[in-house]
């Protein structure tokens, strides 16, 4: 049964789309992120910081590491460069899955992630809460026999218990093959106290709660992975090029990691 959209309540992939200068969102999206802003001014940042952190990491994958497959889960709503557009302007033949839960993510990604002839892009109806019906599902598209880059931006402060947050991302991961890599990143509270009071405001508003959690944590993440230097870090600084353009310090840390 298709889900209905909801308007009344604001939704995280909706505000981030609006931080990030998009135009899919409603005017209880933009009110939430303007109260967000309100308290917290840097989250702009913190956005921008985590799709740039995004676009590295997927072209590391897909220039260094020759990665070839690409599954992005929680992928939100689609602004500029995607994963599909940044993997297939290094690889043509690259191939991508986006998966979300999300009803007008969904409408728009099938409209609007269009990939190239030579490669392939699709989209998937999946819960981040079921691994195994999300890895059963882009098997249609992937080949798990060859490496995969998986793609959790932003996501895993969705599922508030940790060591849940662990486990799916354990089982993710397992059914990769070795050679495959995860890019992650979340965001924290390290460096500005506003940025909690600003989550908590969000939290209680009725929208999805998001979790802040600390770089320790969002390093174990990457439990049995070798670290891509410079490790887990704050996404600025990792592997910085010309695009970066909020300051160094903020809260979205991220790495990659490879799967032995």
């Amino acid at each position: 049964m298709q889900q209905k959209i909801d308007t009344s309540v604001p939704h995280s992939a909706r505000i981030w789309n609006y931080w990030l200068g998009g135009k899919d969102n409603f005017a209880v999206d933009r009110e939430a992120g303007d109260q967000y802003r309100q308290v917290f001014p840097g989250v702009v940042d913190v956005a921008r910081a985590s799709r740039q952190f995004l676009v590295r990491s997927i072209m590391f994958l897909a220039a260094d590491a020759g990665i070839r497959q690409f599954l992005d889960v929680g992928t939100g709503l689609p602004t500029a460069n995607n994963t599909h557009e940044v993997a297939q302007r290094i690889a043509p033949d690259a191939r991508i899955v986006y998966v979300d839960s999300d009803p007008l993510v969904l409408v728009h990604a099938r409209a609007l992630l269009v990939g190239t002839a030579e490669g392939s892009t699709a989209y998937i109806d999946g819960d981040l809460h079921d691994p195994a019906a999300v890895i059963a599902e882009a098997g249609k598209t992937l080949d798990f026999a060859q490496p995969i880059g998986l793609i959790l931006s932003g996501v895993m402060g969705h599922v508030p218990d940790y060591e849940a947050a662990r486990s799916i991302t354990r089982q993710l991961v397992a059914a990769l093959p070795s050679g495959s890599y995860l890019s992650l990143n979340d965001g924290t509270s390290l460096i500005s106290a506003e940025m909690q009071q600003a989550q908590d405001d969000y939290n209680d508003s009725g929208a999805t709660p998001y979790t802040l959690r600390s770089p320790d944590e969002i390093a174990g993440f990457f439990d049995g992975l070798e670290l891509v230097e410079p490790g887990v870090v704050p996404c600025p600084q990792w592997r910085p090029d010309d695009a970066v353009d909020t300051p160094a310090d903020i809260d979205a840390f991220g790495g990659v990691g490879r799967k032995r």
